[in-house]
């Protein structure tokens, strides 16, 4: 990438500067692909700047008198609505093409110009999506082309709402008024944040299949709290809320009836405008948390462009995606142990969406990390706690003689790229949440200890005791 600065004139003058907006603008500032060298200064300017052209192969496009560039593999042009240019808003470009669902979008400039850069070949549905906006028309283009984008204003502030974000919708609740309770449901909130994002439209709104026969909106909450793996989990921190249940009830009674937020939230600005953000339709509908590794902590150029891990909880699964070739595939992880049955996550209710057993599981598989080698490392379950090995508590081992420790629920997995096969440590100590350090010493955080593999004597000896 050539930086702006490195132009002939100090920066803001050269080409690059013009292809998607001036330093100082904030819409997306694309990348130039031509190395400048300095014998080129000594060229006349008119011959610089047709060389520049040819050896850039840039496509130039004009917009309102604006001039926008793209790259071959680009996709570029002008938002404007009635009011004129839109700038803040997203312009999102879908494919279903490749072999997995991709969608990159960009942010406008203040002229309302955009560029969705480095697109792989295929062709791609745009449309706007911006506060104050409906989604616009999808409008169909391959990269290369210039397609500027009919935005369409929000014709109340209810339709314009349906895209801010969750926590617009959910600061229309009404917090108890003394500043101890305040603090107490904020805190016992909080609980559930961890897995909702509460104010999004699967919570501010209330399904069919909750309603029931009883017309209480709070009956309705209770319902809905204790449905899914979480269910007893979730009915456990409602009931804590106490009198404050109601204030839920009565929020998304509000939302039924067409209140909304009243402000809307801020266009991106800034630096916030040069965001380009890359997804990819991988996993399932069900895996639900997910902890994810692209490389070794400790030195990016381990996995180098290679594939994403992501460990998905609820499904036993280790998914894969190559963000190069846009594929994605899963591996189960192996374990002998039996079902895992609790109030959190793993409960056998039935859900409203999917169904009965949904998230039987056994590997319960978390916390990914990637190693020197491009092995990734996972806490999972082998086996059941009560299966634990004599060595955790012997006088002969020095670790057991230390800290006896009587059952794990969760042990280590290591999944090896290369040849496609998993490696299993039996650890003495649950193991979830972990750390590797310069001399490849994985560590596990728990309550009241820390738990180690050291990998150098691991990959000697496979012995975990």
């Amino acid at each position: 990438m050539a930086r702006l600065d490195g132009w002939p004139g100090g920066g803001p003058e050269g080409p690059c500067d013009r292809r998607r907006g001036s330093p100082q603008g904030s819409g997306h500032h694309g990348r130039c692909p031509c190395l400048v060298r300095r014998k080129l200064m000594h060229l006349r300017q008119r011959t610089f700047a047709v060389a520049m052209v040819l050896a850039c192969s840039l496509v130039w496009v004009s917009a309102q008198g604006e001039d926008v560039a793209i790259d071959p593999d680009d996709i570029g042009g002008i938002v404007t609505s009635a009011n004129g240019p839109e700038a803040g808003v997203w312009v999102i470009a879908e494919t279903t093409d490749l072999p997995t669902k991709l969608a990159r979008i960009v942010v406008t400039d203040d002229q309302g110009r955009y560029v969705v850069p480095d697109l792989p070949d295929a062709r791609y549905d745009l449309f706007v999506r911006g506060y104050g906006l409906v989604d616009s028309v999808r409008q169909s283009a391959r990269p290369g082309q210039q397609v500027d984008l009919d935005a369409t204003l929000a014709p109340d502030v209810r339709t314009a709402a349906q895209v801010y974000p969750a926590a617009w919708w959910l600061n229309m609740i009404t917090p108890p008024a003394e500043p101890e309770a305040q603090l107490e449901f904020a805190l016992t909130m909080k609980t559930c944040y961890d897995c909702h994002q509460v104010g999004n439209k699967a919570t501010r709104e209330i399904l069919p299949a909750m309603l029931g026969s009883s017309g209480s909106s709070l009956d309705v909450w209770t319902r809905r709290t204790g449905v899914g793996p979480s269910g007893p989990g979730m009915a456990g921190v409602f009931t804590s809320l106490g009198p404050m249940r109601q204030a839920l009830a009565d929020w998304t009674d509000r939302v039924a009836a067409g209140e909304a937020p009243r402000e809307p939230p801020p266009r991106p600005a800034g630096v916030e405008r040069n965001l380009v953000i890359t997804l990819w339709d991988w996993g399932s509908e069900i895996d639900a948390r997910s902890d994810m590794a692209a490389g070794d902590i400790r030195d990016g150029t381990v996995n180098a462009n290679g594939p994403v891990y992501g460990v998905a909880e609820m499904t036993d699964s280790l998914t894969i995606l190559d963000p190069v070739t846009h594929r994605a595939s899963v591996v189960k992880v192996p374990s002998v142990a039996s079902i895992v049955v609790q109030g959190f996550n793993a409960a056998p209710n039935r859900s409203p969406h999917y169904g009965e057993s949904v998230w039987a599981r056994r590997a319960d598989v978390r916390s990914s990390a990637i190693d020197g080698k491009g092995r990734v490392w996972m806490a999972s379950r082998l086996r059941d706690r009560d299966q634990q090995p004599d060595f955790c508590t012997s006088s002969e081992n020095r670790f057991g003689a230390y800290y006896p420790i009587e059952g794990s629920s969760r042990h280590v997995s290591v999944y090896d790229p290369a040849t496609g096969e998993f490696e299993q440590i039996d650890t003495c100590f649950t193991a979830d949440h972990n750390q590797m350090s310069d001399d490849n010493v994985l560590y596990f955080g728990q309550t009241g200890a820390v738990g180690w593999i050291d990998m150098d004597i691991w990959d000697e000896t496979h012995d975990a005791e």
